[in-house]
């Protein structure tokens, strides 16, 4: 599903990627762990296509991403690629059901087929009773609940997390880390998690331990 070669990033003078190489297997539930500073939520941003590395090949199913630029990348990112941060991002304006919905309007799908599915995606993640809420008025494990059926909404082949549980209290971190095996059993999805969680990391099929801006042994 995705091959890292060679990947370098640096942020003026320092190198954060010092030549980074990965393999992640379609649905795979890997986590990387490793200190602050380790360089995981850079590399988590280049592999998702939010960020550009200094150097390196990335291929993510079958495509080359550093042949794609503007418009092409920004298509790529939105069918394939769905993401959930520790800061869930959500759009305070609008509920939690049109949270959802944005990708797939985005990406130009009929609004109604959207509705559908977002509908059934919250159904299925506990929260057919919280549609119409917006942000402020959900908890913060719900919020991550409403950020994950959005990074879902267009069915893409690869979820990358960033510290998703890092704003949860124990017991909805648990119910996140559960949530993301049950998914990938149901969906075949693959999912690449940056995570301080020790728990997380253990349950997940592998774990990528990074530092000082190298895969370590």
């Amino acid at each position: 599903m995705i091959t890292g070669k060679n990947i370098f990033r640096r942020y003026g003078t320092v190198e954060v990627l010092k030549g980074v190489d990965l393999t992640i297997n379609k649905g795979e539930v890997v986590s990387i762990a490793g200190p602050s500073g380790s360089g995981k939520s850079t590399l988590l941003h280049i592999l998702g296509t939010l960020d550009k590395a200094d150097a390196g090949e990335i291929t993510i199913n079958g495509t080359a991403i550093g042949t794609l630029q503007g418009r092409k990348l920004a298509a790529f990112r939105n069918q394939h690629i769905g993401f959930v941060f520790q800061f869930h991002h959500l759009l305070p304006e609008f509920t939690a059901l049109e949270n959802v919905c944005i990708p797939g309007w985005l990406a130009g799908k009929n609004k109604s087929a959207v509705k559908t599915e977002a509908e059934r995606l919250l159904h299925m993640l506990g929260l057919s009773h919280r549609t119409d809420n917006k942000p402020n008025q959900l908890s913060g494990g719900e919020q991550q609940r409403v950020a994950v059926a959005r990074a879902l909404i267009n069915k893409p082949d690869i979820i990358f997390a960033d510290e998703p549980t890092g704003n949860l209290d124990s017991a909805n971190a648990r119910d996140l880390h559960q949530l993301f095996f049950d998914l990938r059993n149901e969906f075949g999805q693959t999912f690449l998690i940056v995570t301080h969680n020790e728990e997380l990391a253990r349950l997940s099929d592998r774990v990528l331990y990074m530092k000082d801006g190298k895969m370590a042994d």
